[in-house]
């Protein structure tokens, strides 16, 4: 039996802005199962890899290539995608009938459930923290059940119940086989999450390899 191609593949990927340059010589793999932090220090272009890697930006250089349908990749970034008109429960309604899910209410009340908001279901997201929105925002990918899942820091503004509640969805959502591509500022907390570390600094990847192996003092 062959070997599964893997979901995500970038070549020599690199990307500028006008002529500044963010990064350069991009080269990874994500396979079914496998989470992949992206560090580095704030300015190193984490953000726009993670766009790239989506499908959100084009790469100005090098080649990406997704085993994985539109429809079922989700991405979580700063950007919450909550509306805040709607109440938590009618925006997951939304979403389930965007997606054509065909969740019932109960399953919908469900997901809110297992992010803690179960008893805001019917409050409007207007008037929900950041960390609130936060776990709303992670309902939604939950929801969709996706096959790539692509997260800018999703811990920022969440407590440590909210962390945990984070961490082992996404445990879940790596046994069921997504791949993962987690942006972390936190590579204390983060760290043990992961398969694969790639690690941005000075515009290009200085690091790519088993989170065990890396020394972040050597990228000073």
């Amino acid at each position: 039996m062959s070997e599964a191609e893997p979901l995500l593949r970038l070549s020599q990927v690199g990307h500028f802005f006008g002529s500044r340059l963010i990064f350069k010589g991009v080269s990874c793999t994500l396979d079914q199962g496998q989470i992949m932090l992206v560090a580095g220090p704030n300015g190193a272009g984490k953000s726009t890899l993670l766009k790239v890697m989506a499908g959100l930006l084009e790469p100005t250089a090098g080649v990406v290539t997704r085993q994985v349908a539109h429809k079922n990749m989700a991405f979580m970034g700063h950007q919450t995608f909550v509306y805040a008109a709607m109440t938590a429960l009618a925006n997951l309604e939304f979403w389930n009938a965007l997606y054509g899910r065909g969740l019932k209410e109960k399953a919908i009340i469900d997901l809110l459930d297992r992010v803690g908001l179960k008893g805001f279901a019917l409050e409007l997201a207007g008037t929900f923290s950041r960390g609130m929105a936060q776990r709303l925002s992670l309902a939604r990918v939950l929801l969709i059940e996706p096959e790539l899942i692509f997260l800018d820091e999703p811990a920022t503004g969440l407590d440590r119940a909210s962390q945990a509640i984070l961490h082992g969805e996404l445990t879940m959502a790596r046994q069921r086989g997504a791949g993962i591509v987690w942006i972390s500022h936190d590579l204390e907390r983060d760290l043990g999450q992961a398969d694969m570390l790639l690690y941005l600094n000075r515009g290009q990847m200085s690091y790519y390899g088993p989170g065990a192996d890396f020394d972040l003092e050597e990228q000073a």
